[in-house]
């Protein structure tokens, strides 16, 4: 199957030349992730992620989209989706925005996780259980951590979200996209309210709950099916009420790549 009969047309992009305060906005209100970055000609430059937008300081500062644009994995219309969905992984991205062609770099549409886990073949999903590949070393933090505290260590480790524990129960996930639907794009020094690093809100206040949760005997079928329902990045595991696992949509493509 080609990346063309999947991907989604017409996608919402940004400008080079709008700036990150408009860019913030517009993330938040289209629900997007990633997003696709275009030059006056409508040729893909980069995108903008999370991420990047967590980089915004202060409510005045008109940078440019341009700036802040992050390299991508070339993505071909015509592209096989496996092959697509690899260099998504090599890249860690969840979502990119596809290329007519190597020599044409106009936007034609984009592809994310979540299209191609609609699209897999039965026969591609292997017969494995979470607990075959989840990550058992699970990064966490408490309800009462704040909001910088938790963005500051999003920033150096890389992730974009930690499960929410008290007591050894898991209570809910708080994510990048908490953050920015919140407010707090900017922690490291103000954020919109205002409000200082020092003073910095707990993530109670913005993480979502309760926890979604699989079996680690789940199967890797029943975890995409959770995947696309919930339309999370990533779902804890939980066996006898105790944390034993985190698991992606990352891990899921793994393991079917190396199915194929």
């Amino acid at each position: 199957m080609k990346v063309a009969e999947i991907m989604t047309s017409n996608p919402v992009f940004l400008h080079d030349v709008d700036f990150m305060t408009h860019a913030r906005q517009v993330m938040r209100d289209q629900h997007k992730r990633t997003m696709p970055v275009v030059d006056s000609k409508n040729r893909v430059i980069g995108v903008l992620t999370e991420k990047d937008i967590l980089n915004i300081y202060s409510t005045k500062s008109n940078v440019t989209v341009e700036g802040f644009a992050s390299e991508f994995p070339p993505v071909y219309r015509d592209m096989e989706i496996m092959h697509a969905a690899k260099l998504m992984l090599d890249a860690g991205m969840g979502r990119v925005p596809i290329l007519n062609s190597g020599q044409d770099k106009i936007l034609v549409g984009i592809l994310s996780m979540v299209d191609i886990f609609r699209n897999l073949s039965p026969d591609k999903i292997p017969s494995k259980k979470i607990r075959e590949i989840m990550t058992t070393d699970v990064k966490t933090c408490s309800p009462k951590d704040s909001i910088a505290k938790v963005w500051l260590n999003m920033k150096s480790t890389g992730f974009s979200g930690y499960p929410v524990v008290r007591d050894g129960k898991i209570l809910g996930m708080v994510t990048r996209r908490n953050i920015i639907n919140a407010g707090y794009a900017r922690i490291e020094r103000e954020d919109e309210q205002g409000t200082k690093s020092t003073m910095s809100p707990p993530v109670e206040k913005v993480m979502s709950a309760p926890a979604y949760t699989l079996s680690p005997e789940a199967t890797l079928m029943e975890a995409i099916q959770a995947f696309l329902k919930l339309d999370v990045g990533r779902l804890s595991v939980v066996e006898n009420g105790k944390l034993v696992g985190i698991i992606d949509r990352n891990d899921i493509i793994k393991a079917c790549i190396k199915n194929t």
